[in-house]
């Protein structure tokens, strides 16, 4: 089965509020199978952004997929998830090996850099996310 997930993380100041969405859709109906979002509390953009990935394929492995195109509007998660950057950040690196982990479970996992705008179910879910918490603190 093959879904494409599309994920987004940020935080209202760097670190701030915090949280992510994720969709994951099916790839020929673009119809969505499942959306996750949640509030992280005080934490950077970047450990958003990877727990809106962990999210997203952690919902794929759920529904059985074995082959995800991943999306996401963060230049530094598809680039390091690709292998092409290294993970200097002592944060990220638990984080890029639960991810890596659940990817290795799937299968086949592909991940693509996109603009924001192509990103806009997983963004708007992220900043219902963000919205939460920072009404919460």
């Amino acid at each position: 089965m093959k879904v494409v997930v599309e994920a987004d993380g940020g935080s209202r100041g760097n670190p701030g509020p915090a949280g992510y969405g994720a969709v994951v859709l099916d790839p020929d109906t673009d119809e969505v199978l499942v959306e996750r979002a949640e509030g992280l509390g005080i934490t950077t953009n970047n450990v958003a952004e990877y727990q809106g990935l962990i999210a997203g394929l952690r919902a794929a492995r759920e529904l059985g997929a074995t082959e995800v195109d991943v999306r996401m509007d963060s230049k530094l998660v598809v680039e390091q998830m690709s292998g092409r950057w290294k993970i200097k950040h002592p944060a990220m690196r638990p984080l890029a090996q639960e991810a890596a982990q659940l990817a290795r479970e799937i299968g086949s996992v592909r991940y693509e850099w996109v603009p924001r705008l192509r990103n806009s179910r997983a963004d708007a879910l992220a900043n219902q996310a963000m919205d939460a918490q920072a009404s919460a603190q």
